[in-house]
């Protein structure tokens, strides 16, 4: 009984840490040195990374239009949105990862 319930524990935990590795690698790299810092928790109005319902409107306006709301900066985010040497591709990426479900 003992051997079984370390074995699933194992099994578990190799598959928690499994599952942490692939999330982190899915994650853009400029995510936590830019955008994390806001909207990992929803600071000031940010929209929540992971929350698909608080980005369905933004979303509705256009990828176009939200890479230039940060490139333009919004609200009190700043023009760039911390990430001064991301490109309009790495804009649009962080987007679309901050805007899946997580």
């Amino acid at each position: 009984m003992k051997v079984n319930v370390i074995k699933f524990v194992l099994i578990t935990a190799a598959a928690l840490l499994a599952t942490a590795s692939v999330q982190a690698a899915e994650q853009p790299a400029q995510y936590a040195a830019s955008c994390g810092a806001c909207h990992a928790v929803g600071v000031a109005g940010a929209p929540k990374t992971g929350d698909p319902a608080q980005w369905e409107p933004r979303l509705a306006k256009g990828m176009e239009a939200l890479v230039a709301s940060v490139k333009n900066g919004l609200g009190v985010m700043p023009p760039g949105g911390l990430c001064a040497g991301c490109s309009d591709d790495d804009y649009k990426a962080l987007i679309t990862y901050m805007a899946a479900p997580q």
